[in-house]
């Protein structure tokens, strides 16, 4: 148990040491691409914390991903010059006026209850803020609905995939409020004390990969925890869980809570990396590729989901690039889940598993070896008869 342990907290900082190792090897158009790597890794870690040790597969996990987005990008918003409402004494985007009635005085958009929506945005810590909350709270309530009526199985993916299709509905259908279909672009710099992160800048870089490290080890601390072994036990048998005295409700909303807030956090790195917030976020192909990217990294591992949802989205966009692989590089791609799915059930960190169970295996055997060779031979007692 020693060796395994000390495997995995070297394959924990190997991977970190690696991050910080990056800006060393590429440019800041590079640095930029990784960096969208990085939150993609935090997507996958956030899906192997309730569907590897929870068991509750959430479809719909771009759902909280979004609406983290959607905070950090209407912050981000205001704090562009270039994409205020000019001749407003209001701090309100601009698309509110090219959204309304034509002629319709500026006065009129400013007293719509969408632009006194905005208002508090004007305050870069309270778009950060809400990042974190917003899916925190819309995943405590879902989670309260649907453990305490004991919903589970494939339910649960249901009604988490009809839930993030509805929510981008309503982002889409209420354009005045949000651009619909366009999004929110135009967005200026994220700022701390004064200084402006630069999306192609180390900087930017650093403060992601910081960020995916924290949320790494606090994972995998969460998940040595006592509530995880509980979880887990949960996972397996939730009667019996409920006749052992534990409150299982509470368990599965607290992590599932959990895994919306790392979504949710992973989303507002992205609007500052790429500088957008789109309803695509919320597209259910998008939710289920998540699924897909910790399913290939191997879900019962934070680190190798993390690890799988990075190299899919490096090897797609290597692929997807290559003049030879232009028309083909999805059905690569298809295959690549294909063969995981088919011969890696478990996925990478299956594997990796399996690998270090060997290497503890070898290790236990070669010590009782060694310990039989030094005791010494027992000698024959002959007795008279």
């Amino acid at each position: 148990m020693a060796l395994k342990r000390k495997l995995q907290l070297a394959a924990y900082a190997l991977f970190i040491l690696s991050l910080f190792a990056v800006p060393f090897f590429t440019d800041d158009f590079g640095l930029n691409r990784a960096s969208k790597y990085l939150v993609y890794g935090m997507l996958g870690l956030s899906i192997a914390l309730t569907w590897g040790y929870a068991g509750v597969l959430n479809l719909g996990q771009g759902l909280f991903f979004g609406l983290g987005a959607y905070m950090m990008a209407m912050s981000l918003k205001l704090m562009s010059p270039t994409s205020l409402a000019q001749g407003s004494d209001k701090p309100i985007p601009d698309f509110m006026l090219w959204n309304a009635e034509p002629d319709a005085p500026i006065e009129l958009c400013c007293i719509t209850p969408g632009s006194y929506l905005w208002i508090p945005f004007q305050y870069e810590w309270f778009g950060v803020a809400m990042g974190i909350v917003v899916p925190v709270v819309v995943a405590g309530l879902l989670g309260a609905l649907v453990f305490k009526n004991r919903i589970s199985g494939v339910f649960i993916s249901i009604i988490t995939l009809a839930l993030v299709l509805l929510v981008r509905l309503i982002m889409i259908d209420a354009q005045p409020v949000t651009n619909g279909f366009n999004g929110l672009t135009d967005l200026g710099f994220f700022t701390v004390f004064g200084y402006e992160f630069d999306p192609y800048s180390r900087e930017m870089y650093y403060l992601v990969a910081v960020s995916l490290a924290l949320v790494l080890i606090a994972g995998r601390l969460l998940a040595d925890t006592r509530a995880s072994l509980i979880l887990q036990a949960i996972r397996d048998d939730q009667q019996r869980a409920r006749h052992l005295g534990f409150d299982v409700p509470l368990y599965q909303t607290f992590f599932f809570v959990m895994s919306a807030a790392i979504a949710g956090y992973a989303g507002m790195l992205f609007v500052l990396v790429s500088e957008f917030a789109s309803p695509t976020f919320m597209d259910l192909s998008f939710s289920v590729t998540m699924v897909v990217w910790a399913a290939v990294g191997g879900r019962s591992s934070l680190l190798g989901a993390c690890i799988g949802a990075i190299l899919i989205n490096a090897i797609e966009s290597q692929v997807s690039e290559t003049e030879a692989l232009v028309e083909a590089w999805k059905a690569i791609i298809g295959l690549i889940f294909v063969l995981v799915v088919l011969f890696l059930p478990r996925g990478l960190g299956g594997l990796a598993h399996d690998f270090v169970d060997w290497l503890a295996r070898s290790d236990r055997q070669k010590a009782d070896g060694l310990a039989a060779s030094s005791s010494p031979p027992k000698q024959e007692v002959k007795q008279d008869v």
